[in-house]
């Protein structure tokens, strides 16, 4: 049991290494960063409305627009990682349909951009 266990002492000795550095360099941001807030900084990110305002304020559909496409894509595009694996074991069959897959996810691609929906004006 001890030699089974003592194989695992460089997966643990890893993440201690990776933890201390992830610690002693958010510290060091905390510390070390300067602290100059302006107008610009504390404006609305990413979304272009305040932060903190009402919850029930009419939303852009553009943003779930993006959001969706970004789910969609990204998801699919997930599939790839374990076909990339087995793709010795699978053979031309799952070689052949991981391309008709990426095909099809090519051209809902080309429609999406033709249709402007990844236009943001």
């Amino acid at each position: 049991m001890d030699a089974f266990l003592l194989e695992y002492l460089p997966i643990l000795i890893f993440l201690g290494v990776a933890i201390a550095f992830s610690l002693i360099f958010v510290f060091a941001a905390v510390i070390i960063a300067p602290r100059r807030p302006d107008s610009e900084k504390l404006s609305a990110y990413e979304c272009g409305f305040e932060a903190f305002d009402d919850a029930r304020r009419p939303f852009d559909v553009r943003f779930y627009l993006v959001s969706i496409l970004f789910i969609i894509f990204d998801l699919e595009v997930a599939f790839l990682f374990p076909w990339a694996v087995a793709l010795g074991d699978i053979g031309v069959y799952g070689f052949w349909s991981m391309v008709i897959f990426l095909g099809i996810l090519t051209v809902g691609f080309i429609y999406e951009w033709k249709k402007g929906a990844l236009e943001w004006e």
